[in-house]
């Protein structure tokens, strides 16, 4: 017996198929594309993201040699935020715009003005809309694209797409759900005031559930083209986010993930709703039941160390004999570590793409500061990591101060295999860096929550209990000169872009 998790992410959906263990029985991922047909847009083909998924599911049984009847349940994960519009035929009505897309800044401004301003906004829906979330995108579509508004009749988010296609069916879940803009986060359900507020029609919105909820079940038609079993019982599933937390066993206070990929995330369980304050960071519904996340996105976080290495760094001796993968990153970080705490006095800011936590500022840039013809190739990689660590510190001491006690920080992404990062992370943050036996991401959260569902465990923490481990653990140095050398080296990284943000507005204007 099996159960399957499916990712939809922006360039690719992988299935994965684990035993009710939480052994790994298969994987498999297929690409697709994006489209950028306009400056600031982001746009896919839900086509795509059902023939990449079929694929998946395929390959993936075919590889673990089991059949479809085996697979107990189904988790879905997958990209938050994005626009997916379909007609009263289930017919798509345009290319679905994403997470990523930027053309909605004048239509989250209006919501906001519409709502009565940031603080009735704020307590309507816990956060205040940005171009990433859903409901400006329709706003816009109202908008731009009035001939295909009057068609709409269901508002879907990209993996709800695959649970439609799957079943028939039309559900979400809570945590998807709040990147909307449209749920009241605190009572776990569609607001009806914030629809009324901007004129879009309950009855376009889809079933929306808590994670683990079964909301549908595999059709005939589905079953014929994947190779799966019809009836197969569906979850609610959860966004990408919340659903690798699950995957990494953050489901309780205290334990906050740190995600080191081409952007940086910092997630954080919470078992109560917070008094919101006027902050970046942003409050979701955790795939969870009454529990919440508080959540700080970098925008380059990895991205910075990967413009380094190819920009800067490229050429250098240091990266004459490696190759440009892992072992480059290697290289930099083993060469940062030979620099004093602080680079004797450089910093980087990693805005390199704008910022979204702590400043909320698209116009943000990066920037060296404090060079000086004593710098070398290896303070300038250690700026770059310091700069991306006190970067993501900032989300972290944002949370803090909203009365969260950390006292564990799980990590994951490309960053986190480098015991050179594990230990500036965890003297930055004044707390333990961990990793866990789990690798597999969203898939392996919500093919957990599958299995939830379906009664293997009784609720989604008795789960990660059973099958997520701890396997390294990296504690803060017991030295107070290096607490203090950090201390020092944040607050200069503080005001540097205080200091500079006049000038940013300037260069981009």
């Amino acid at each position: 017996m099996a159960l399957l998790g499916i990712d939809l992410g922006t360039t690719a959906v992988k299935a994965l198929l684990i035993t009710e263990s939480g052994e790994t029985l298969a994987s498999a991922t297929v690409e697709y594309p994006l489209s950028t047909p306009q400056p600031l847009w982001s746009e896919q083909d839900p086509s795509d993201w059902w023939r990449g998924s079929v694929e998946a599911i395929r390959q993936v049984l075919g590889k673990s040699g089991i059949p479809g009847s085996a697979v107990r349940a189904i988790g879905l994960s997958g990209q938050m935020h994005g626009l997916t519009l379909l007609d009263q035929d289930g017919r798509v009505l345009r290319p679905a715009i994403l997470w990523n897309d930027q053309r909605t800044a004048a239509q989250c401004q209006a919501m906001i003005e519409r709502a009565g301003g940031p603080a009735r906004m704020r307590a309507l829906a816990t956060n205040l809309p940005n171009p990433s979330y859903t409901a400006p995108k329709l706003l816009w579509v109202r908008e731009h694209e009035p001939h295909l508004y009057a068609r709409i009749a269901h508002v879907l988010l990209p993996k709800d797409y695959i649970r439609y296609k799957l079943s028939g069916e039309f559900a979400t879940d809570v945590g998807d759900a709040t990147g909307m803009a449209l749920l009241d986060v605190r009572r776990r359900t569609w607001s009806d005031e914030l629809l009324r507020l901007f004129d879009i029609p309950r009855a376009w919105l889809p079933l929306c559930a808590e994670s683990h909820v079964v909301t549908a079940r595999v059709s005939q038609a589905a079953a014929q083209e994947t190779g799966l079993a019809a009836g197969t019982p569906i979850v609610g599933g959860s966004g990408d986010q919340p659903a690798a937390a699950v995957g990494l066993g953050s489901v309780r206070e205290g334990i906050v993930n740190v995600t080191l990929g081409t952007s940086g995330v910092v997630f954080a369980s919470v078992e109560h709703y917070p008094q919101m304050q006027d902050t970046a960071i942003e409050l979701f519904c955790h795939a969870v039941p009454e529990t919440w996340f508080l959540m700080g996105v970098m925008l380059s976080a990895g991205g910075s160390l990967r413009w380094h290495r190819d920009v800067i760094a490229n050429g250098h001796p240091a990266l004459a004999s490696v190759n440009h993968n892992g072992d480059a990153y290697d290289a930099l970080l083993s060469s940062a570590a030979t620099v004093p705490i602080g680079a004797e006095g450089l910093i980087f800011l990693p805005y390199l793409t704008g910022e979204r936590t702590p400043h909320r500022d698209p116009l943000a840039r990066g920037a060296f500061v404090g060079l000086t013809l004593r710098h070398t190739q290896a303070h300038l990689a250690r700026a770059v990591v310091e700069g991306i660590s006190f970067g993501l510190r900032d989300s972290i001491e944002l949370m803090r101060a909203l009365g969260l006690k950390v006292s564990e920080v799980r990590a994951a992404g490309g960053g986190a295999r480098s015991a050179v990062w594990r230990q500036m992370l965890a003297d930055i943050f004044e707390a333990d860096i961990t990793l866990v036996n789990s690798t597999e991401g969203g898939a392996f959260g919500v093919a957990l929550l599958a299995g939830v569902g379906i009664g293997l465990w009784r609720d989604t923490r008795e789960a990660c209990d059973a099958v997520i481990r701890v396997t390294s653990r990296t504690a803060p140095s017991g030295d107070s000169a290096v607490r203090a050398r950090y201390a020092e080296a944040y607050a200069r990284y503080r005001e540097a872009y205080p200091a500079l943000k006049p000038l940013f507005s300037r260069l981009c204007g």
